[in-house]
């Protein structure tokens, strides 16, 4: 048998809450094993983990508020008229751009200074 570079084995027993809260937190930290994610627990003490999927969806919405935008511009260009509707649509726009913005910085965590 090859030796091990790490030969201290520490055994932890857990009831099932905790072993569910361990499971979840190493499968949604993407650790290899468990034992990476416990290890890097006891070296440094935290682990995070960015889940990128919210600012995803934040930039798909604003994409597709920006090319509505830019049709309604170029329509105003070509034809030098501002129509209500396009006022209108306008507005409505901006208050979905607002209403996203807040949904993005609602889910950020609270950080005290």
């Amino acid at each position: 048998m090859e030796k091990r570079k790490r030969g201290n084995q520490v055994i932890l027993r857990l009831n099932d809450d905790e072993k569910y809260i361990l499971d979840a937190k190493c499968k949604n930290a993407e650790y290899r094993s468990k034992n990476d994610y416990l290890r890097h627990l006891i070296l440094y003490g935290y682990t995070y983990f960015v889940d990128y999927s919210e600012l995803h969806d934040y930039n798909i919405n604003l994409s597709r508020i920006s090319k509505s935008l830019n049709q309604i511009a170029a329509r105003i260009n070509s034809t030098g008229n501002i129509y209500q509707e396009d006022m209108k649509e306008i507005k409505e726009l901006m208050k979905q751009v607002w209403r996203t913005h807040e949904s993005m910085l609602s889910k950020q965590p609270y950080r005290k200074h």
